[in-house]
């Protein structure tokens, strides 16, 4: 049997107490090894020329540089997978934009419960990093977009969006290329709670449609976005003949709560023929089931392909199952998207 591949690690904190915490947390897995530490972004720039780690854990707050600017100057020369490691901080959002994979809040020192999930989510997402694509900027998209004459009514339609790792940048440029003319759109990213809510008000910020994080009852209507609260499960509901969402705290699905499968059987049920759901980048196979829900009950679907996915997980498992109408790039899902709302899938 093939022994599993030495993920080698580089970790950069200017905290002397953190490097030790995550050394040693990190460096109890038998697939991970810690082959040098730093405490700025000048030393790690050192430090990545000699050693050459497959992942970089990276904290945001620095001396001499900060992380985020940090990653700007090192991605394009050095593309290095990074999970970011900071406190709970819109920054978090400036990190995944400049390149970072994923990321990890740090606990309470004293908290030894906290350290230990601390560390066994930073050992999760170093592994998914050091299989993963890092991100390449996308170009801004001349599709030659249709944005009239729309045939759906939007008012009986819905567009539903899952995504994890890699999708907060992915769902971000979609968004960023609609207008908000198009039925309401449901999302569930994997993220914690909190950050879920910053995420939705950033996309709020930057883009056409309202976009907000979902709570129990919020209606749906057109040019509206709805992001799944971390922890709550949310669900499409029909109460009065309108569209609303569900947002309940359950028991995880797959893993995770949200959960995309929760999301995609809920559509499936409720808004069967007029429906489209879309699957980005992510680890595992959550919503390639619910996907193929969708599909079956006359959803049109559409997964993003391998070249632009950072993990080429949930995506590549929902078209190996058949639940993938169409496959394409991240670049053209805002195309295809248009297509579907002027029935010309």
């Amino acid at each position: 049997m093939a022994r599993e591949k030495i993920i080698r690690v580089l970790v950069v904190d200017d905290s002397i107490l953190m490097r030790k915490i995550i050394a040693s947390g990190i460096g109890t897995d038998k697939n991970i090894e810690v082959i040098g530490t730093a405490e700025d972004p000048y030393a790690a720039r050192d430090k990545i020329i000699e050693l050459e780690p497959d992942v970089i854990t990276l904290d945001i707050n620095m001396p001499k540089m900060d992380g985020i600017e940090f990653l700007k100057k090192l991605i394009p020369q050095y593309p290095v997978p990074v999970v970011v490691v900071s406190s709970r901080s819109t920054k978090i959002f400036d990190a995944l934009s400049a390149g970072a994979v994923d990321f990890v809040t740090k606990p309470g020192i004293n908290d030894d419960s906290n350290l230990n999930l601390f560390v066994e989510e930073l050992i999760a997402k170093i592994k998914i990093a050091s299989v993963s694509s890092v991100c390449k900027n996308m170009q801004n998209l001349d599709n030659r977009i249709i944005h009239d004459k729309h045939k759906r009514n939007f008012r009986d339609s819905i567009i539903a969006i899952g995504a994890s790792t890699g999708g907060t940048e992915a769902t971000a440029s979609i968004l960023k290329e609609l207008k908000n003319d198009l039925p309401g759109i449901l999302i569930v990213q994997h993220m914690p709670p909190v950050f879920t809510k910053m995420y939705a008000d950033r996309l709020n910020n930057s883009c056409s449609m309202d976009v907000k994080e979902a709570e129990d009852g919020d209606n749906i209507y057109p040019g509206r976005v709805l992001i799944a609260a971390g922890e709550y499960h949310l669900r499409l509901i029909r109460e009065k003949g309108a569209f609303k969402v569900s947002s309940k705290k359950e028991p995880r699905v797959n893993s995770h709560c949200p959960s995309v499968d929760v999301l995609f059987d809920s559509v499936a049920e409720k808004c069967p023929k007029n429906s489209m759901g879309i699957i980005l980048t992510g680890m595992g196979n959550d919503g390639a089931k619910g996907l193929l829900h969708m599909r079956e009950k006359g959803a049109f679907t559409v997964g993003q392909d391998e070249k632009t996915s950072v993990v080429y997980g949930m995506p590549m498992v929902a078209y190996n199952t058949g639940a993938v109408s169409k496959r394409c790039s991240l670049e053209l899902i805002p195309k295809m998207i248009y297509r579907w709302a002027n029935n010309i899938e």
